[in-house]
């Protein structure tokens, strides 16, 4: 830092007093236009200044060569229409107008840089490489002239700006000012070079990626980006799976990334405290406040205290030092003795009361406040709350709540204003204590007795009076102060500020609290001085007012704040004659914020003119527990002006103060706020640890000890002891004196001469990857990238959240109504930018809102804490979002690197060293059943029905259910045998079909279709069951093309559907084959029934969607189909007395095979619930279970969710129709997926009360090669549940852990292994076994695997490998195994199975073919689904606001699987198709999003 001398200081003024006039010449004619719009709010300036503004176009520039490689965001148009009336009110505290001054700086600034900056690299590039180079700077007001922020940088500046300045750009029009921030702005999207950009190939072409930025119409948007993404998607073949690799520890996540070794580090000694100069003794002054009060209320009752304005400005009411006293007295009486009865007052000295009044009433609240001195209880102000939840109220409560208030003053007016119920009581605020409110106005109270006196004695260590603060949390606590430091502080400012009698003071703060408080009501009290106060609501009106005060009373002190100075110098055209030579201090009160330094030099190189002293501007620094930290003396006049800080940015987010003499960009300059308070001691220790010193040249928290600091946090003795009882220690950590110092949460460091310097709040603090940033200069930044367009100036929120090990910041700013997408994005993409090349910090999200909608404080400013807490909480509904994880989040645990593979004998020989078994299972053997002699007489299903029609002719096989839950149709063995003959006739005249055709069976769920397909049996023909189409969409899903069918086989609804024009728009009607209705058949029958010569004849086909969205169709043999019944038939113990209900789809896998095949095997009765029908009536299925006293149930997981997510608040209903499922043994759930744990549980959880047994609910296995593998039935021991380690998981290995282990992840078995069937578990790439306990693929062998897959083109290999491929190690019987595709493990666990052996339980984690595998890991997207929809309620349900989710989404993840996200896409519920078991097709949907077929409500591509 360089602290000025006089001379380089007077030199650097002379220089721009010569240039202000070239500059600023065309100012005065320019039209007045840009300052109409003022009124539209408060403007918060707190942060402009020319140079911020010109470092951020510098760092803009420099990117200006190469644009960002971004696709932006694509919204659905329709579902985002703007209210009207959000559209037209402007948010309060912004304001439309831009000055001039800013357009001019911009144009001028473009040309300088455009000429030196040319060949700067793409700002991706270097984020990515880490070598950033940086700049930066601070923020206030640019006017056109040229003001000199610091001797330095005013150097720096003076001759690049001046050249080119000869003529300043026009700007009347607003078209000038437009081209030449165009000059600035990347106009269209280009990509860096290839290298970078992550994901892509080497070999795709660059131009291809972004062809697109401006220029495409809306609707092809998404279309352009979906190309440019499938360019990213073309992905290598998946590399092999090795068994073992060598990773001796499971690799953490780093948490931080380790500290850079060149980082600057502190060099200087240790700190000593330094002390301010000693508190002066003057007789006189009072040995309390209140004697002061007293003293001046009886002698100089006339002399004016406290003079109000009214809404224009103009001094309404002005308070005497009589009245106030007079009045103070009758409050304090009528508090103490009126409010109750004599022997139980409401209130006793010391009790707590609220004090609620309007900023534009100084005069009632200094009566209410002194009346409660001199009443003795404890005045407590707060904000007069607005709505019944205001934000931040909840918290206001819970504080008036601990201080045990009950009571709370306030005036008539206001409490007119409070909301009220219906019956005209005062709404209860949220989190509020029950209050009695009390009006304070003279007229209510009473006039104490003559001989009544309040009793005051001398200023002690009792509590004065408590102000309130917000943290950083958000929460609020009181700050209690007594009253020895209330006094003590007022001594100590009048001593600093020299204050003497009959002084008159303007107060342009809020009195309630800080400064507002301490100067203008006890520190004029104190000195007998005349405050005039400005409220808010004038300066929003007449921004000038403060100054025209100043003039008009020749005031000679002024309290301020950075904001009102701009504001008066926005305004300051309107009045040519105010003269402030009176002033002799103008405290500017947030001069501890580091960017006061421009306001304050601004404001003076204007106001100079009218009379303003140099030496007058004294800022000062505050805080709600130390009070007032430092503040700058009114100067001799003539004397040196203070120095300046100039530091570097880079510096200072490592805690180290080091002069900035890399770029001029970087630097942050400070002023200093003076020196320590008389009779204080201030220090500087470490913000987090112990409380060490710091050095010399390192940046910490001020500490302060002295008596005028706040004594407690009210009620929180914890907090209370950090903070103001700190006795700070040296670097070997013991405690240095032993006098307590007070926290003052400000960031600074003393400078020579022991000028105190503040360069931010610790409640700003964000510390990203151990490097500390402070959410104002982020701010500034933000600001400073021209955004007119597209946010309101001063509604910008910045703030941290934790996500995976580091603090991530995030930037919520407030978007104009009129801004349009590009030009948002464009703002947002910029904000990026600069903030990484000023700040060298990523920003993870960074989102619009639309106007208005940010938590306001009670003066309008943005409630930071709550509108972090929205966020987080997915309720903050922007309506723009930018997220860029990829550039922040740069702890990821490395990539795997796949160790060489060992080879599958080695492996078998390393299990059998261990002693591990080889993990393989199996069902009870067939062989060695004994049945009936059904089985050995016939092979063949349709001889079983015919023998069945012989020999229980009316016994009922199926009964087939209605919405209503009535019987629609009943068939007998002898109806069902019959109806097949007829409809085998059918085919034989009808189709003149042969032997072996195909025919394609096209029926809802119910008899109809089992008949068919015995028909077809009957007549040698190979039916492929397909679901009808849906009225809505007439396309049957075609396996009508893939299976060749001759014939076609349906009713006569779906035969006029398919024959409409609709159908004939989609599918061409002439290339289908004979369509036969079979609703009304000729009573004729074959005259003799077909049998097939050998059992290994094809019987049916099964056509299916598999999870991973391939139809494949699979050859289902006699044999198969005689094996899959028989094992159905002793796993579920079926016999015809039996009676199971079936809600499934009866058209693939298990559902067909208990739909159509089982009962006609076992003779058992099928009662059957087309699924369709549940969506009329939920309680259909559990109340058919209930009336036939169902033991055995079969239903989907779609079924399933639908129960539990309609009937979950009826179970009251079910209860009282008598519904009770203790009958059931078994609810099995037919699924080709791991089985969904939690919807089983709750599914158990929630019909628990109506008898249903939790260990009823179990889930099958099966696959296409092989479609049922695991089924519970009824013997055996119950499912079992492991706990698996997902982060092995990813590893491919299994590690059982206990249940709560952080990333563990729920597995269930699927149901007991059917009789017959032998499963192991095989590495996929070597095709060797593995142990017991390891992940590998299930491999199955069982006589109804299916015999192979059904093609037009018969690709023989993929059959051979996934039906009849052998193990290559281990297996000497050479066994045929087929392929599942899915990955699993076997555990033999401690249970005894049927056979009496141990029970080997099998675990299905996922399809293979669905994983994905992401820097070198395997991952589930099951496993990021389920932490996707824990997120927020309204995934998977309707949603209101998209956008939200987008953060959301990307945190789980990288949290739950350090995975970044790289594109989020929200789509309307029901677009995610699912197929007839209710899986997710993830491969179809990836394939619709690729081919732009899915409307999304908004894509976001993270960058």
């Amino acid at each position: 830092y360089i602290p000025q001398t006089q001379e380089t200081d007077s030199a650097v003024q002379k220089e721009h007093r010569n240039q202000t006039p070239a500059p600023s010449a065309p100012q005065t004619s320019a039209p007045s236009k840009y300052h109409r719009t003022r009124s539209g709010g408060a403007r918060d300036e707190r942060y402009r200044s020319d140079i911020h503004t010109e470092a951020v176009q510098a760092a803009l520039a420099k990117h200006k060569e190469q644009k960002m490689a971004l696709p932006m965001p694509t919204k659905r148009r329709s579902t985002f229409v703007q209210s009207p009336a959000d559209a037209c009110t402007p948010p309060d505290t912004s304001s439309a107008s831009e000055d001039e001054g800013s357009l001019r700086r911009q144009a001028a600034l473009s040309a300088v840089l455009q000429q030196s900056l040319q060949n700067a690299e793409s700002w991706i590039n270097r984020s990515i490489q880490g070598s950033s180079t940086s700049s930066s700077a601070s923020s206030t007001l640019s006017h056109g002239e040229v003001k000199g922020t610091s001797g330095s940088l005013a150097d720096v500046f003076a001759n690049t700006r001046i050249e080119n300045f000869s003529a300043p750009p026009d700007v009347t029009t607003t078209t000038s000012s437009s081209s030449s921030s165009s000059s600035i702005r990347p106009a269209n999207i280009d990509l860096p070079p290839s290298g970078i950009v992550k994901g892509m190939h080497k070999g795709s072409n660059r131009s291809s990626l972004m062809d697109t930025a401006d220029g495409v119409p809306v609707n092809s948007r998404v279309s352009t980006k979906i190309q440019q993404l499938l360019n990213t998607l073309k992905r290598p073949k998946r590399p092999p799976l090795k068994e073992f690799f060598v990773d001796d520890s499971e690799e953490i996540v780093e948490g931080i990334p380790q500290p850079d070794p060149n980082q600057p580090k502190p060099e200087g000694r240790q700190m000593t405290p330094v002390k301010g100069e000693p508190l002066g003794v003057i007789c006189n002054w009072p040995p309390a406040l209140e004697s002061a009060l007293q003293r001046w209320g009886t002698t100089q009752a006339k002399c004016p205290c406290l003079t109000a304005l009214d809404v224009t400005g103009k001094p309404v009411y002005t308070l005497t030092y009589g009245k106030l006293w007079s009045r103070s007295l009758k409050l304090a009486y009528t508090l103490l003795n009126k409010l109750g009865t004599k022997n139980e007052p409401v209130l006793k000295p010391g009790d707590r009361v609220a004090l609620v009044y309007p900023n534009n009433d100084p005069v009632m609240f200094m009566v209410a406040f002194h009346g409660c001195l001199l009443a003795e209880v404890i005045p407590v102000p707060i904000e007069v709350p607005l709505t019944r939840k205001d934000a931040g109220g909840q918290q206001i409560g819970f504080l008036l709540g601990s201080c045990g208030i009950a009571l709370a003053l306030t005036s008539e007016v206001c409490l007119k204003g409070l909301p009220k119920t219906q019956n005209g009581e005062i709404v209860q605020f949220k989190g509020w204590p029950r209050l009695k409110w009390v009006v304070t106005d003279s007229k209510y109270l009473s006039k104490p007795p003559k001989d009544w006196q309040p009793h005051i004695s001398p200023a002690g260590t009792e509590p004065a009076y408590i102000e309130y603060k917000t943290s950083k949390e958000g929460s609020v606590m009181g700050v209690t102060v007594s009253r020895l430091a209330m006094l003590s502080h007022c001594q100590a400012l009048s001593q600093a500020c020299n204050y003497s009698e009959g002084e008159t003071v303007v107060n342009v703060l809020d009195f309630k609290k800080d400064a507002g408080l301490w100067h203008g009501m006890f520190a004029n009290v104190m000195n007998k001085m005349h405050t005039i106060s400005v409220p808010y609501s004038v300066m929003k009106t007449c921004p000038l007012s403060w100054v025209q005060r100043v003039h008009a009373h020749k005031a000679k002190v002024a309290l301020v704040k950075c904001r009102d100075l701009h504001w008066a110098m926005m305004a300051h055209r309107d009045q040519r004659d105010v003269s402030l030579s009176s002033l002799r201090m103008l405290i500017v009160t947030d001069g501890a914020n580091p960017w006061s330094v421009s306001s304050c030099d601004a404001f003076l190189s204007l106001f100079q003119s009218h009379g303003l002293k140099p030496e007058a501007i004294c800022p000062c620094a505050t805080s709600a527990e130390a009070m007032t930290v430092a503040i700058r003396r009114p100067g001799v006049p003539g004397a040196p002006l203070p120095g300046r800080a100039i530091l570097s940015m880079n510096g200072l987010s490592y805690g180290v103060i080091r002069v900035n003499t890399e770029d001029k960009n970087s630097a942050l300059t400070v002023q200093d706020v003076g020196h320590v308070m008389p009779g204080g001691m201030m220090c500087i220790v470490k913000p987090d640890g112990p409380p060490q010193l710091c050095k010399t040249d390192e940046i910490g928290e001020i500490c302060v000890s002295s008596r005028t600091g706040g004594m407690m946090y009210f009620g929180l003795a914890g907090v209370t002891k950090n903070t103001f009882e700190v006795i700070p220690v040296n670097s070997a950590g013991s405690p240095v004196g032993d006098v307590p110092f007070i926290r003052s949460g400000l960031l600074g460091f003393v400078g020579p001469g022991s000028l105190v310097f503040v360069v931010g709040k610790m409640d700003g603090l964000l510390m990203v990857s151990g490097r500390r940033h402070n959410a104002d200069d982020i701010v500034a930044t933000g600001l400073a990238v021209e955004s007119i367009k597209t946010v309101y100036r001063g509604r910008i929120a910045v703030f941290s959240v934790s996500v995976f090990y580091d603090e991530r910041i995030v930037v919520v700013a407030e978007q104009r109504p009129d801004a349009s997408e590009e030009d948002s994005f464009q703002w947002m993409s910029r904000v990026l930018q600069a903030i990484d090349s000023i700040h060298q910090v990523g920003v993870y999200c960074l989102a619009l809102v639309p106007a208005n909608t940010l938590p306001k404080t009670p003066l309008g400013g943005i409630h930071i804490s709550q509108t972090k807490q929205l966020f987080l909480e997915g309720s903050l509904h922007p309506c723009n979002i930018l997220m860029c994880p990829h550039t922040c989040v740069t702890n990821l645990p490395k990539p795997r690197q796949k160790q060489p593979g060992v080879g599958p004998a080695s492996v078998m020989v390393g299990n059998l060293v261990a002693g591990k078994r080889i993990a393989q299972a199996a069902g009870r053997d067939l062989g060695q059943i004994e049945e009936n002699d059904l089985v050995r007489k016939h092979q063949f299903l349709a001889e079983i029905l015919q023998w069945r029609a012989q020999a229980t002719p009316d016994h009922v096989l199926f009964m087939l259910l209605n919405a209503k839950g009535t019987t629609v149709c009943t068939a007998s063995c002898l109806q069902l045998h019959k109806r097949a003959e007829r409809i085998a006739a059918v085919l034989g005249d009808k189709g003149h079909l042969n032997a072996g055709d195909n025919v394609v069976l096209l029926y809802p769920p119910g008899i109809e279709l089992i008949a068919a397909f015995y028909g077809c049996l009957y007549a040698g023909c190979i039916p492929v069951t397909v679901r009808p189409p849906h009225a809505r969409t007439s396309r049957p899903r075609c396996p009508l093309s893939v299976s060749k069918a001759a014939c076609i086989l349906t009713t006569q609804t779906l035969m006029r559907l398919l024959r409409s024009r609709e159908a004939a728009a989609a599918v061409d009607v002439k290339t289908w084959p004979t369509i036969i209705d079979t609703d009304d058949l000729p009573r004729k029958r074959l005259p003799q029934l077909y049998k097939p010569p050998t059992p290994e004849m094809l019987a049916y086909l099964d056509f299916s969607v598999s999870t991973t969205g391939m139809l494949t169709g699979v050859k289902m043999s006699h044999s198969a189909v005689n094996a899959l019944c028989r094992a159905i038939k002793l796993q579920c113990e079926l016999y015809s007395s039996r009676q199971i209900a079936i809600c499934l789809d009866p058209y693939c896998g298990l559902g067909f095979a208990l739909w159509c095949l089982c009962s006609v095997y076992s003779g058992h009765q099928s009662i059957l619930i087309p699924p369709m029908e549940l969506e009329n009536n939920l309680f259909l299925w559990l109340s058919t279970v209930n009336q036939y006293k169902i033991r055995d149930t079969f239903c989907s997981y779609s079924v399933m969710e639908l129960c539990t997510k309609g009937l979950g608040n009826q179970v009251e209903v079910l209860k009282t129709r008598g519904i009770n499922l203790s009958c059931i043994r078994t609810c099995v759930v037919v699924a080709e997926e791991r089985p969904r744990i939690a919807l089983q549980q709750s599914f158990s959880k929630l019909f628990k009360d109506i008898g249903l047994s939790p260990r009823a609910v179990s889930t099958t296995f099966g696959s296409r090669v092989n479609v049922a593998i695991c089924l519970q039935g009824t013997s055996g021991p119950d499912p079992t549940t492991v706990y698996v380690d997902l982060k092995s998981l990813r590893h491919d290995r299994v590690r059982l852990v206990e249940r709560g282990a952080p990333q563990s992840l729920l597995l269930s078995e699927s149901g007991k292994i059917l009789p017959g069937v032998k499963v192991v578990i095989v590495n996929p790439e070597t095709k060797g076994p593995v142990g017991d306990s390891h992940l590998g693929e299930i491999w199955v062998n069982s006589p109804h695997t299916a015999s192979g897959y059904y093609t037009i083109y018969d690709s023989e290999t993929l059959q051979a490998d996934h039906f009849n491929t052998r193990l290559s190690f281990g297996d000497a019987a050479q066994t045929l195994w087929a392929r599942t595709g899915y990955l699993g493990f076997v555990r033999r666990t401690e249970l005894t199975a049927a056979t009496g052996e141990r029970h080997d339980a099998l675990y299905v984690v996922g399809a293979l073919d669905e994983t994905l595998e992401l820097r070198g890991l395997r991952y589930h997207p099951i496993d990021i689904e389920t932490s996707v929809s824990r997120v927020h309620r309204s995934i998977a349900e309707c949603l209101t606001e998209s956008l939200d989710l987008v953060p959301l989404v990307t945190n789980v993840v990288l949290e739950e699987h350090y995975l970044i996200v790289g594109v989020v896409v929200v789509v309307d519920p029901g677009v995610i198709p699912i197929n007839s078991r209710g899986e997710k097709q993830r491969m179809h949907l990836r394939d619709s999003f690729l081919a732009d077929q899915l409307d999304p409500i908004y894509v976001a591509y993270n960058m």
